[in-house]
């Protein structure tokens, strides 16, 4: 929880150093510094959704319900998998 809070207060103040903290170097570290220097909200933007995707991913894989899809816009495996190295996908259930 507080490591939550600290990421927060980091990405309000530095967006890109926010989703270098949770994507690691990458093309969304890129992209999240061109949109800061584009303008500062849609970095925030940017941001606050990489790591809204990373903690979603993280707390499904912990509940069992990660489907293995794709989120659109994020390219760092790390967020994809919620930052799980090894993860099994569970198959969609058969309809009846």
């Amino acid at each position: 929880m507080i490591k939550t809070i600290l990421l927060i207060l980091v990405t309000i103040f530095l967006p890109p150093v926010g989703v270098f903290i949770v994507a690691g170097c990458g093309a969304d570290v890129l992209i999240n510094i061109a949109l800061t220097i584009l303008g500062y909200f849609p970095g925030h933007i940017h941001a606050f959704y990489v790591e809204y995707i990373y903690y979603k991913r993280r707390d499904e894989i912990r509940a069992g319900t990660y489907d293995g899809s794709h989120a659109s816009g994020i390219y760092s495996q790390k967020v994809q998998h919620g930052g799980m190295r090894d993860v099994a996908v569970q198959p969609p259930a058969a309809v009846v």
